[in-house]
């Protein structure tokens, strides 16, 4: 790894926050089919909000998601839109803690919640810490770079687990995570749609 290749991921969740949000697409891996979830993730007031259609699986999980480092609000739809409503309904949403452990939807939601960062990596460790460049990509017409990267909350990972397509200027395009519990990686996308302000669930403050 280069040092500007080292530099650029040392930045990459510090892009994320510097521009206050981004549109998202989260493949979560599952047996059954998985789920596919597209919405808005607010890195400086972690806070994220979307659509969950579930995919080639049954529409059980069908609905609109808010969720915090600790908290996950779901609403249940019958017809579940293709892009979640700007604003959130007003009722009928069920809270639950975010598990850390055990529930692929859980890890992925954490993991896309964890990709931003007040201030940049640090670029001398990260290859040292296994980093490492993987090769050359293009995404939505940018070219960029695929390296190997510390994980979601900003510790090392290890080689293969977390990686990283990075175009020139560090921004981060899409994120590819192994998790424990599936044979396949959960596949965070970005700027996959236009970025929607993220705005809580009325009447309800989750902690963070």
């Amino acid at each position: 790894m280069t040092s500007d290749e080292a530099n650029r991921l040392a930045i990459t969740r510090f892009r994320n926050y510097q521009a206050g949000g981004r549109a998202v697409t989260i493949t979560v891996p599952n047996a059954a089919g998985g789920l596919v979830i597209k919405g808005s993730i607010d890195y400086r007031g972690k806070l994220a909000y979307g659509v969950v259609h579930g995919a080639g699986r049954d529409t059980s999980s069908d609905g609109l998601i808010e969720w915090t480092a600790a908290t996950v609000l779901v609403h249940p739809m019958a017809n579940t839109p293709a892009e979640a409503p700007a604003s959130p309904p007003g009722s009928d949403w069920v809270s639950r803690p975010l598990q850390t452990s055990g529930s692929a939807l859980d890890t992925s939601l954490a993991i896309a919640l964890g990709l931003g960062s007040d201030r940049p990596d640090n670029a001398q460790l990260l290859p040292q810490n296994g980093a490492t460049w993987i090769g050359q990509d293009q995404m939505g017409g940018h070219p960029v770079d695929v390296m190997t990267g510390p994980s979601a909350n900003g510790k090392p990972g290890t080689a293969d687990t977390v990686r990283y397509w990075i175009g020139s200027d560090g921004t981060m395009y899409r994120v590819q995570v192994k998790v424990a519990s599936e044979p396949q990686p959960v596949v965070i996308d970005f700027d996959t749609q236009t970025y929607v302000p993220v705005l809580p669930v009325p009447g309800v403050t989750p902690p963070r």
